[in-house]
């Protein structure tokens, strides 16, 4: 399997790299600066996302989206999402997974209150979450293209522990068993490949969170 990550070298996509890799698939970058990737013989595409052009994708047979916008862009997890839609609406393959926000859960399944509407929810944080909620809504609206949209839990810790083992849910916040909403980096990374093996929820948003 051919598997295209865009932003390969951000902290989530080299983790969702490792993981690939390390189960034997044909990982292809899709990234800005090659000179950020680690010594390999790679297949590379060097171009930024809003360049890339269904030529660069043909072969893939996903492509993962692990784009991060910088600070004061946040606007462009909508704007990057809709040019990805544009390459791939109506085409056969790559299928796209999407890294995707927590602030979109729902976390209180009586109100229906999402956890970036909570009083305690990061001010820092609510341009991503808003903007990151307006790109699913846009793929959920989208018709004929293939797509996992896969979200973390609250806390999302770049340097946790990879256990091997999570939990998956669907639009509700999950906790752990200790009544935690989190995931390591490693694990997510762990539930988004095995998403990519077993095509389990196509056309749908899932989040993953520790046992």
């Amino acid at each position: 399997m051919r598997i295209g990550i865009i932003g390969a070298t951000g902290k989530a996509g080299s983790c969702i790299t490792a993981e690939a890799l390390d189960r034997g698939y044909l990982v292809v970058p899709l990234v800005r600066n090659a000179r950020k990737l680690e010594d390999q013989d790679w297949e590379i595409v060097e171009k930024d996302l809003f360049d890339l052009s269904y030529t660069d994708l043909v072969g893939l047979d996903v492509v993962v989206d692990a784009f991060k916008a910088p600070e004061g862009r946040e606007e462009l997890h909508q704007k990057s999402l809709e040019h990805l839609i544009s390459l791939l609406k109506g085409k056969n393959k790559p299928r796209l997974i999407v890294v995707g926000g927590s602030g979109s859960l729902i976390a209180d399944r009586e109100t229906g209150m999402r956890l970036s509407e909570k009083k305690d929810f990061p001010d820092t944080e609510k341009a991503t979450a808003h903007n990151m909620e307006k790109a699913l809504e846009t793929l959920e609206n989208t018709l004929d293209i293939n797509w996992t949209y896969l979200s973390p839990s609250e806390h999302f810790i770049p340097k946790g522990t990879r256990t091997g083992n999570y939990q998956l849910g669907t639009d509700f916040l999950l906790t752990n068993h200790l009544g935690q909403s989190e995931i390591s980096y490693a694990d997510y990374a762990i539930a988004l490949v095995d998403e990519i093996e077993n095509r389990a929820f196509e056309g749908r948003r899932i989040t993953a969170c520790s046992k």
